[in-house]
């Protein structure tokens, strides 16, 4: 599988996660400690209550599923002549739960539905916590996501902010370095009026670190220069001059964030 997989640590035992929330059989079954790992995803393969749900599963949520090969699989599941291996279960029906990869990154993939039955079937206790691990992540990718949003609600009101500062500051004459220079100061003044800096003070303060202020705000922070950034495109419009707009986006920093955050967290943004 690719290697931006996603991890989780059960009982010592690395379980990899692929993109669509496929977790790996392949390092379930090596909670087992067995030497092969392939022979034990088989003789899971091979329990007729498997095959029955990994079909029903199938014509659920694969309509390209061949109900018929199916059929013959289920007839013979169960029996001691009866094998069965992931990649002849995916050729024979067109199944998408299951997925086969060769090479480093490779082994057997199941969808989550069906990794945790199979987990069930290695032990009922490195299920349950399977499960439990599996929902921590993705609670964290939930918090990432929400994260991710209010930047890019940022960004996106950074464009209509410079939209009107091109509208009603920069004078067609102007060069494209003298355009620029305006450009940063009005960014820096919405980064004086929350941060009580500009961008170069932070970066001389912050040698050490990626990105730059804003990518260095929490949570609180952007979603406040999020509505600063569309308050300041009004004032532009309004025709308020810089030094009116800073006081006033100073003054709306400081009211948002004491409701954002704690009385404390917001000490720093009042400046003169």
């Amino acid at each position: 599988m690719s290697k931006k997989s996603q991890s989780i640590i059960i009982y010592e035992q690395q379980v990899s996660i692929a993109k669509n929330d496929y977790i790996s059989l392949t390092d379930i079954a090596r909670y087992k400690k067995l030497d092969r790992t392939d022979d034990l995803i088989r003789n899971w393969l091979r329990n007729r209550n498997t095959v029955e749900y990994l079909g029903i599963w199938e014509q659920l949520n694969n309509p390209d599923f061949k109900p018929v090969e199916f059929d013959g699989f289920r007839k013979e599941a169960g029996l001691n002549s009866f094998t069965l291996t992931p990649k002849q279960w995916i050729e024979k029906t067109n199944a998408i739960g299951l997925i086969s990869k060769a090479g480093r990154y490779g082994g057997t993939y199941a969808h989550k539905d069906l990794a945790f039955e199979f987990a069930s079937w290695i032990s009922v206790e490195f299920k349950l916590y399977l499960i439990k691990e599996f929902q921590r992540l993705k609670e964290e990718e939930q918090k990432q996501l929400g994260w991710d949003i209010r930047r890019n609600l940022s960004k996106i009101n950074y464009r209509i902010h410079t939209d009107a500062i091109k509208e009603k500051l920069i004078p067609s004459a102007l060069s494209a370095q003298q355009i620029s220079h305006i450009y940063a100061s009005e960014a820096d003044v919405l980064n004086m009026a929350l941060f009580g800096k500009t961008a170069k003070q932070w970066r001389e303060e912050n040698a050490e670190k990626d990105g730059n202020i804003r990518d260095d705000a929490n949570v609180s922070q952007l979603v406040c220069l999020a509505n600063m950034e569309s308050l300041n495109a009004v004032f532009i419009q309004g025709g308020f001059g810089q030094k009116e707009r800073l006081t006033r986006l100073n003054q709306i920093a400081i009211a948002q964030m004491k409701i954002l955050v704690d009385d404390n967290a917001t000490k720093g943004l009042s400046h003169e």
